[in-house]
């Protein structure tokens, strides 16, 4: 890709880029919620992005001392699709979580308080009764956050990447399939490939690019029928030899992001 030297001497890309979406998924393994404008930390997770997660059963977690634990202690889509079928919304500032059904509301409580959760792990067992080990049990621990990886990053696809992989797999493919917190507009694919160990700038925003991002069986999963359909895993694989798509990033630099904000990378 070109790139032409800024005011400050750093290179920067000329394709141009910006905010197509924002989101983040306040309880892991359970559907997104679209946000307008979102303000981030530096070394931080976007505000209630995983922070919540479903216990399967007994695990080794502790909330006194909260640490890093594989996904497959908690529901999540790589192996629990029929949490597909379930749309959610949180209101940040109850910390209440309502779930739908259908269209149709089957439970709702403030996750901040026992009897709120209470209502909803109430549902979870009985929606889920077939997959559990064990009563399930939401959990959460100041400041701790459940994403797949033990370092608060934030996950970022492109849409130009998006509609390539469509047209590899001749199919129309649902972008929150990929569970990205920033999803940006782009027009070439797969530069962001080329994005590793660089800046993205969004207004006053820096995040630096940590790595590629590997992918599991929950991108298989049809976010409509909550079925899984071909293996986009696979297919990355035959194209490229690995199942990359997407990149992690760490913020570096906090401030606010909202839709249709210009991007550019930096060297």
């Amino acid at each position: 890709m070109t790139s032409q030297s800024g005011d400050d001497g750093q290179k920067k890309h000329r394709e141009q880029i910006s905010v197509h979406s924002l989101h983040r998924y306040p309880v892991k393994g359970l559907s997104a919620e679209n946000l307008d404008t979102v303000t981030v930390e530096a070394n931080q997770c976007f505000p209630f992005d995983r922070a919540y997660a479903i216990e399967n059963g007994p695990s080794r977690f502790n909330a006194k001392e909260p640490k890093f634990l594989p996904k497959i202690n908690f529901l999540a889509l790589m192996k629990h699709e029929r949490l597909a079928r379930l749309d959610t919304s949180f209101e940040a500032e109850t910390e209440t979580l309502t779930i739908f059904r259908e269209g149709r509301q089957v439970a709702k409580g403030n996750l901040s308080t026992s009897i709120g959760r209470n209502m909803i792990e109430q549902f979870i067992a009985a929606f889920m009764r077939e997959e559990l080990k064990g009563p399930p049990k939401l959990q959460s621990a100041p400041n701790h956050h459940f994403a797949d990886c033990p370092d608060p990053l934030v996950h970022i696809i492109t849409t130009a990447s998006a509609k390539a992989l469509e047209v590899i797999l001749n199919d129309k493919v649902d972008l929150k399939r990929f569970r990205a917190n920033i999803v940006l507009e782009t027009t070439t694919p797969w530069t962001e490939k080329q994005w590793v160990n660089k800046v993205i700038k969004i207004g006053d925003v820096e995040i630096e690019v940590i790595d590629e991002t590997g992918r599991c069986a929950a991108i298989n999963v049809d976010l409509e029928t909550g079925k899984r359909g071909r293996s986009i895993p696979a297919t990355l694989t035959q194209h490229f030899n690995n199942e990359n798509f997407g990149i992690y990033g760490k913020i570096i630099k906090g401030g606010q992001l909202s839709l249709k904000d210009a991007a550019q990378i930096i060297e």
